[in-house]
């Protein structure tokens, strides 16, 4: 992977702009980013894909995931940036060898080891220069109910925060919203769509942990894996373990 590559089906910077809609889709590679890009894409717009390598412990699979499903999609537009500041400055078990990525604990209130220190705010700044780049006219985020309760970056009212900041410091004539169609949903509401709508979960991967085969324990295999057992589906990648989470409410 080379630092800030430009994949391009076809680039619209420096065209016309034509009737379609437009869209920034941050699109890590995890089922709720491609719920949420299948979901943009349902509405109309044209697919810009936005994926970040950040150091974390699965960034290779998640690399692999966000293109095979920005293929999938017909995206018009895929752009890969390295964001290896976020490893630089640590504090989070996704990033830090130092740090042990926890077993999940689906009842915690606490702020997980997980949390990546203000990533969104650095993945929606990027977003919103790429949708400005492109006359984009959202920027859609996979963010969720079940992630706000642990992570202080993905709350309503942070995306809202954001939004007006967009506003204010983009061009006059620049007009983006920031889309969050699942804020209010949890995983279980995400999945269910997502088999609606046709998305290939086989491309997508979620594990803390590893690149193959998922863990199945830490937080973000237990919610995908519970989200799944309450439909009554099976999770199509490859775990080492798949405990029973339908009553891990």
């Amino acid at each position: 992977m080379t630092d800030d590559s430009h994949d391009t089906h076809s680039s619209a910077s420096g065209t016309a702009r034509t009737n379609e809609k437009r869209a920034v889709v941050l699109l890590s590679g995890g089922m709720d980013s491609a719920t949420t890009a299948y979901e943009a894409k349902a509405r109309g717009y044209e697919i810009y894909a936005l994926h970040t390598s950040y150091g974390q412990k699965t960034e290779s699979k998640e690399y692999d995931c966000a293109r095979a499903l920005a293929d999938e999609l017909d995206a018009n537009d895929f752009l890969h940036i390295e964001t290896s500041h976020l490893k630089q400055i640590g504090a989070s078990s996704l990033t830090d060898d130092d740090m042990t990525v926890e077993d999940a604990d689906m009842e915690s209130d606490e702020v997980p080891t997980s949390y990546v220190p203000f990533r969104n705010a650095n993945l929606l700044s990027m977003a919103v220069s790429y949708a400005e780049a492109n006359d984009c006219d959202a920027v859609f985020v996979g963010a969720h109910s079940e992630d706000y309760s642990g992570y202080p970056d993905c709350r309503p009212e942070f995306f809202d925060a954001f939004e007006a900041m967009v506003d204010v410091g983009t061009k006059p004539e620049t007009h983006i919203s920031l889309e969050v169609p699942f804020v209010h949903d949890a995983k279980t509401d995400i999945a269910r769509r997502g088999l609606e709508l046709g998305v290939p979960f086989e491309h997508t991967w979620s594990c803390y942990r590893a690149e193959a085969p998922a863990c199945g324990t830490c937080d973000s295999c237990a919610f995908r894996l519970q989200a799944f057992q309450n439909l009554g589906e099976r999770d199509p990648i490859p775990y080492a373990e798949r405990p029973d989470y339908t009553d891990a409410e």
